[in-house]
């Protein structure tokens, strides 16, 4: 074995190791800490894109060196690589654009903050590349208690702990679904290593036996990372908490940590379950049927709201019904294109988080359209990226938005007419409805303020500026360099198989 192969164990080590350290330096050497070890699991998920494309294969790292079933496995493909670059720059990103307000938010054990942020990575790394059933579930919980964490870290007044509350409420309901799902699959497979379940399950589906069982198996796991993903209508966790946490907080908590539970899912389906056999099942039906009307009723919700950070969070709803319509159409399309939706969206939605408080900030700490108006002239750095991600989630040319609402259309095309038009159906409403609410935030930021208000001059932190350039310039390149994330996201799937 290659050095460079060790990249996806030094990854979570290094990332679990420095949240220890941290825990134990001032403020400013705990934020130094915690932007080296994102930077370099950046550089180095990087590198390991490198090396892996000339391959066209995946490798499996033994984890202390004892073979299966009593050993642990890593194991490492090019989508594998793709997704913890994207992720890590995302979290890299969200921690610039909210860093000026952190001081103002968390007074008090701000150290603590970037461990949990360090721990969340390290989650985050570990349901990406272990091949271990069991330890993706032991790495589920400690991000949902860091996800928690950064909810409660801004301890304004009650309403941050009702929304940590409920959040840990939903979030443990889908733990627990999740781990009867791993019981009964154990208990089905005897195996944890996901390559192993999968043997067992292809031979199990083949004699025709245990189809019951089985189908339960898929039941609880889908539905319990679909509770903890926020699927519609397990989604009553969500605008609160990502509504009234840090900007920070809020960009990588939908950004990233619904994203990590929907990648486990998709690697379950292809390792474990294998996705012939979850589509026979058809629980593909079931996503599919819940994902349009999330699509429809987060767009909805969002139009009603006149707080702008939860009319942003509404959205999230709807575009986590988008990736889960792609899974449910049961194609090798849909499925590409629900994995590029989870791109295409950590990076809008970051942005449009981060944006947001930048101008909540120069509105009098108002979050009211009404308060709103001219926000736009007196930010304009985040006017724009607020812009570019309002665009993005509509799905204007030349921005991610535009090309995984191309590629779910497109996949569309492959269906029963029937469903065919009813995706094409809901895709037009949505954009509609996405139109109306982001378009009239948008006007509300370029009209001329109130007679009689007046905001004082505002500068803003070079550190906000340079997430909203880069995360701008992501929104664009992914919309105009996409057919090599599509290429990869592909190769990646049959690596999975």
């Amino acid at each position: 074995m290659e050095l460079w192969q060790n990249i996806p164990f030094f990854c979570i080590l290094f990332s679990l190791a420095s949240a220890a350290f941290t825990s134990v330096l001032p403020v400013k050497h705990a934020r130094r800490t915690a932007f080296i070890v994102i930077s370099a699991v950046a550089l180095m998920s990087a590198l390991l894109i490198v090396k892996i494309l000339p391959t066209g294969t995946s490798y499996t790292y033994m984890m202390g060196h004892y073979p299966a079933p009593w050993g642990n496995e890593i194991r490492a493909g090019i989508l594998e690589a793709v997704t913890a670059l994207i992720f890590s720059l995302i979290m890299l990103f969200s921690l610039f654009g909210g860093l000026s307000r952190l001081d103002e938010h968390i007074p008090d054990k701000q150290n603590l903050y970037y461990v949990m942020l360090e721990l969340l990575l390290t989650a985050l790394l570990a349901q990406i590349y272990s091949n271990d059933l069991f330890t993706c579930y032991v790495f589920v919980e400690i991000m949902t208690i860091a996800a928690c964490s950064l909810i409660t870290a801004r301890s304004i007044r009650s309403i941050t702990l009702v929304a940590a509350t409920r959040y840990m409420l939903m979030n443990l309901l889908g733990s627990g679904l999740f781990l009867l799902g791993l019981t009964l699959l154990y208990d089905l497979t005897g195996h944890l290593l996901m390559s192993n379940i999968q043997e067992q399950v292809t031979a199990i589906a083949a004699a025709g036996a245990y189809q019951q069982p089985l189908t339960v198996v898929i039941v609880l796991i889908s539905i319990g990372l679909a509770i903890k993903s926020a699927l519609f209508p397990f989604h009553t966790w969500l605008p609160d908490a990502y509504g009234y946490s840090t900007p920070t907080s809020s960009a990588v908590l939908s950004s990233l940590v619904s994203k990590g539970y929907i990648f486990l899912l998709i690697k379950i389906i292809y390792r474990c379950i294998g996705f012939e056999v979850f589509a026979s099942t058809r629980i593909t039906d079931i996503l599919f049927i819940f994902g349009l009307v999330g699509i429809i009723m987060g767009s909805v919700s969002a139009i009603r709201e006149k707080d702008i950070r939860r009319m942003v969070s509404f959205s999230s709803v709807a575009q986590i019904g988008y990736i889960f319509m792609g899974i449910g159409m049961g194609s090798e399309n849909g499925m590409v294109a629900a994995i590029f939706h989870i791109f295409a969206h950590a990076a809008a939605k970051s942005m449009l988080f981060l944006s947001t408080s930048g101008l909540v900030e120069v509105s009098g700490d108002s979050k009211m359209f009404r308060d709103l108006r001219g926000a736009g002239y007196r930010n304009p750095w985040a006017g724009v990226a607020f812009t570019i991600g309002s665009f993005s989630m509509v799905g204007i040319p030349f921005l991610g938005g535009f090309i995984s609402k191309l590629y779910f259309a497109t996949s569309a095309m492959a269906m029963p007419p029937e469903s065919m038009m009813l995706v094409m159906l809901v895709l037009a409403a949505s954009t509609i409805l996405n139109t109306i609410y982001f378009l009239k935030t948008v006007i509300t930021l370029y009209r001329p303020p109130m007679d009689g208000v007046e905001y004082p001059e505002f500068r803003p932190a070079k550190s906000f500026v340079f997430a909203m350039v880069c995360l701008s310039a992501a929104n664009i390149a992914l919309g105009v360099c996409s057919q090599p994330i599509i290429e990869a996201i592909r190769s990646g799937l049959h690596m999975f198989a």
